[in-house]
């Protein structure tokens, strides 16, 4: 058995989801998932994006188009404030996203 780091699991968990496409600004908070990405760029697709808001409205028009839930990575604090306009959104459309 393999150790596994929790940022390794929970990409293997969205891979067995059927997830293709992250959208995200990098952080501190979760650097451990930003390596556990690149160890599988040719299966997941990270979008690097420059400020939380638009990340978010991203990950809404993700699932909005695909009917499938985006998924939004953003730090904690500061980062999920500037992203709660894109969740926002997404609840009063009723389309699928995670953050």
């Amino acid at each position: 058995m393999t150790d596994r780091t929790g940022g390794q699991l929970l990409v293997d968990c969205l891979l067995a989801q059927g997830v293709d496409t992250a959208f995200g600004v990098p952080g501190e908070s979760y650097l451990a998932v930003l390596d556990a990405f690149h160890d599988v760029e040719d299966r997941l697709r990270f979008v690097t994006c420059r400020q939380e808001g638009g990340a978010a409205y991203m990950a809404e028009a993700w699932g909005r188009l695909t009917g499938r839930p985006g998924i939004c990575f953003v730090t904690r604090g500061p980062g999920a404030t500037n992203a709660s306009i894109g969740v926002h959104t997404a609840d009063q459309g009723s389309t699928p996203m995670i953050l």
